[in-house]
């Protein structure tokens, strides 16, 4: 990661940007098809009111800001994009895809081929949305010499074999069988544009809810209602995205009356002002999965039994209520909890510290040292860290903490030390799990390399009855919560604030997903 721009800003700059956490660098790893609605619907304030200009403040990457939707990194360039542009499909609440551009979609029997019908839909210059423009779009994507966020989510398509059968039909040829093609379409960045489109930061043209009005890098962008939306006009009349890098600017701000919304709380913060009736708070559950990272490629962790002890060490609660201000829910030491296929069956795990002890003296552990990295790189990491060190200390394990570079902790716990530190954002199971758990991952922290868990996998890939492919996500878990190399101890809230007059913003959506920093839904009471 690299600083924000120091430049002049409307607020003061965070030194950190608020990046995406969908790897492991940091990704809170960005789905659902209707509009988001807070939980009292209005507060009374009766049926959704047109009109009004809201102002987000999200924190930016200063003058390197871009309204390219393909390049879309940061939360606040994703929170444009999806209000400028359209996926094929996006992430439900629980992290299945849903349809948006594409109306429907149809595999062959072998799952290697699947047909994609397009519902009908305009970009802001009038043009209909085409089977043309989403070849063009993927095929940018997937440029080799380019760098798109979404390259290796398309991976699994063969673009110079798929092509247009229609106007509005493609037929998408694959590598491989790939039951769940439909998170593909949903891929974080994979939105489409006109074909041939460049010259994004000019004039973008895409076929979301708002159109473009004008861009400064590092400032402001302000975007206009677009009436002819394929799924309703928005019912605010313009939206203006500013940036504000530190918390405390947004939060100000927010109390100022110059932003209705303020993107990235922290807990504290959120106490603060959750009873008091000036702002309103909404806390999007289970956006973060917070778990220290167990390598099991190398000693200790090399022996299931050390690693089967550091579960037991762990008070779950302790660490909830601790790191993250009591922000979440505790975790069950796997990825997605509340998500489509979570193995939600198993017990919860508790902490037994002489059932620990047992284990580490069967495998040779009993006056076991080892090294914790983490890093201010994410909220609650050092306190998780500190937390942890003294529930170890309780079994006879002496951890030490070592902190890392904020700038490169990500690259830097993904081959070296034996245990850190780890944060993810809302992302399917399936990608969880074969962008992190399989041999050839470039994302394996855990070093979790089985060639029996990678052919489940495949198998699961290519079996087309859900029921049953269900099963199969199940049995890997089972595996990974005996055995596997992730100690997910919780699960953070993601946290927004609003003013009290803003009304329509999703409660239940994970950040990243569709209804997340939505506001095409949003209007002003």
């Amino acid at each position: 990661m690299h600083d924000a721009s120091t430049r002049p800003l409307p607020f003061p700059a965070l030194r950190r940007r608020g990046f995406l956490a969908a790897t492991g660098l940091g990704a809170l790893t960005l789905a659902g098809c209707g509009g988001g609605s807070d939980s009292d619907d209005g507060a009374g304030d009766g049926s959704p009111k047109k009109g009004g200009r809201l102002r987000a403040a999200f924190a930016g990457g200063g003058a390197s800001e871009t309204l390219d939707p393909h390049l879309a990194n940061l939360f606040a360039d994703v929170a444009r994009a999806k209000a400028l542009f359209d996926k094929l499909a996006d992430y439900g609440a629980d992290l299945s895809a849903v349809p948006r551009l594409a109306e429907k979609w149809e595999p062959n029997q072998a799952l290697d081929r699947w047909r994609v019908t397009l519902r009908e839909a305009t970009f802001h210059d009038g043009r209909p949305v085409t089977a043309g423009d989403v070849l063009y779009s993927y095929r940018r994507i997937a440029d080799p010499k380019q760098a798109f966020r979404a390259k290796a989510s398309l991976e699994p398509i063969d673009l110079d074999a798929s092509r247009a059968t229609g106007a509005r039909v493609i037929e998408f040829v694959l590598k491989r069988p790939t039951a769940e093609f439909p998170n593909v379409l949903a891929a974080f960045g994979a939105y489409i544009v006109p074909e041939n489109a460049t010259g994004f930061d000019e004039e973008p043209v895409g076929s979301g809810p708002f159109r473009f009005v004008s861009f400064t890098p590092g400032r402001s962008a302000v975007l206009r209602r677009y009436d002819d939306y394929w799924e309703g006009a928005p019912h605010l009349d313009e939206i203006e995205f500013v940036v504000a890098n530190e918390e405390s600017a947004r939060v100000n701000a927010l109390l100022g009356g110059q932003v209705e919304y303020a993107h990235e709380l922290n807990p504290t913060t959120a106490r603060a002002h959750e009873d008091e009736g000036r702002i309103e708070i909404v806390r999007l559950r289970g956006s973060a999965m917070q778990a220290f990272c167990m390598k099991t490629d190398r000693p200790p962790f090399d022996d299931e039994r050390v690693r089967r002890a550091f579960f037991l060490i762990a008070d779950r609660r302790e660490l909830v209520d601790g790191a993250l201000s009591g922000a979440g829910e505790i975790g069950n030491d796997l990825f997605g909890k509340g998500y489509e296929y979570y193995a939600d069956g198993l017990p919860q795990r508790e902490q037994d510290l002489d059932r620990a002890r047992a284990l580490l003296k069967q495998a040779g552990a009993e006056d076991l040292r080892v090294t914790l990295d983490t890093s201010a790189v994410a909220a609650g990491f050092t306190e998780a860290a500190s937390i942890f060190r003294d529930q170890a200390k309780k079994a006879g394990v002496t951890v030490e903490v070592r902190m890392g570079s904020k700038d490169s902790y990500w690259s830097d716990i993904l081959d070296n030390g034996a245990l850190c530190c780890y944060r993810s954002g809302a992302m399917p199971i399936e990608a969880h799990l074969s962008q992190r758990l399989l041999t050839d991952s470039t994302t394996n922290a855990t070093k979790w390399r089985h060639k029996d868990f990678d052919a489940l996998y495949q198998q699961a890939q290519s079996t087309r009855d859900k029921t049953e492919r269900a099963a199969v996500y199940e049995r890997m878990q089972r595996r990974l919560y005996a055995e596997g190399g992730f100690l997910v101890w919780g699960f953070a809230d993601w946290i927004i604030g609003t003013a009290r007059n803003v009304k329509g913003v999703d409660t239940k959506a994970p950040a990243n997903t569709l209804d997340w920093a939505r506001f095409d839904t949003v209007w002003l009471a």
